[in-house]
């Protein structure tokens, strides 16, 4: 017998039989009693992250940041959302708070499940004025504090025989990126093969790794670029204007998607750098419009 229109149900308690044809199944939570870690998670895509994280069932979340305030009140949020957070104040070019995140992530909950790489350092530099301080910072930061971060993450789940899953925060600027753009270009093209190496190295382990490429997105700290950049107050409007789809990528945007990379439902998908922008890359000639 098929299972397409009414719902047959059985009363087990008075031996009735009903039909129930409204009856829906109620979805799990994607995320339902994994313990999450993000970072750059006090704002912008980190946070949204977790938030997806607490609202699709995360039995804990780890966040980190530099800034304490921030820190604890998306802890607070993520708290009443019936999610356990966890807040460390680290900065994530000193080798000693990268480490230090995960040892308390483990002290804490006993185990982790899914590890979100959001943090970068999006500062701008061309060729001329990018100094050798400045390239070791933004690779300290954005490719070393990855690393560092996996490899203590893999250390757990390889201990608790966890099929974990793992999803690096990359950029359509490791394709090339602009002219003022080097020294971060070249820190998320060497994330992105360190996606692919580690995704493949851990295959065997059941452990995923995947990367999203994203375009533009509007976060607190591009305005801060932007400004420091000199374009107008207005940029975000005008670069909206000239985007196909209306509108610049949002941090929810992007949560979703590491959702779905973080639970069940993307399977057995590893090794994938996906491209989450309007623009198809490899387009020609491209498009012209604001500077990012």
């Amino acid at each position: 017998m098929g299972t397409r229109g009414n719902l047959r149900t059985l009363n087990l308690a008075n031996g009735n039989t009903t039909h129930a044809s409204t009856t829906k199944a109620i979805p799990m939570p994607k995320l339902d009693g994994k313990v999450i870690v993000v970072t750059g998670s006090t704002q912008g895509v980190g946070e949204a992250v977790a938030m997806h994280a607490a609202a699709e069932g995360a039995q804990g979340v780890v966040i980190c940041g530099r800034q304490e305030t921030l820190g604890t009140t998306v802890s607070a949020a993520l708290t009443e959302r019936g999610t356990r957070a966890l807040y460390v104040q680290a900065d994530l070019s000193v080798v000693a708070d990268c480490y230090r995140i995960i040892e308390l992530c483990d002290e804490t909950f006993g185990r982790v499940d899914g590890l979100v790489n959001a943090a970068a350092d999006t500062n701008r530099g061309t060729l001329e004025d990018t100094t050798a301080e400045f390239w070791d910072y933004q690779f300290a930061v954005n490719v070393r504090a990855p690393f560092l971060l996996t490899q203590a993450c893999v250390n757990i789940m390889k201990r608790e025989k966890t099929a974990g899953s793992i999803v690096n925060i990359l950029s359509v600027a490791a394709y090339c990126g602009m002219d003022n753009l080097v020294s971060y270009s070249s820190t998320k093209g060497a994330l992105s093969t360190f996606t692919k190496n580690t995704a493949n190295g851990l295959r065997r382990h059941r452990i995923r790794v995947n990367g999203i490429n994203l375009g533009w997105t509007d976060t607190p700290n591009e305005h801060v670029v932007q400004s420091l950049q000199g374009n107008p107050t207005d940029w975000l409007e005008k670069a909206e204007r000239q985007s196909p789809f209306g509108r610049l990528l949002k941090p929810d945007d992007v949560a979703r998607l590491c959702t779905y990379l973080l639970g069940d439902e993307s399977g057995i998908l590893t090794g994938s750098n996906i491209d989450f922008t309007q623009r198809v890359m490899g387009m020609f000639p491209p498009e012209t419009g604001i500077k990012a």
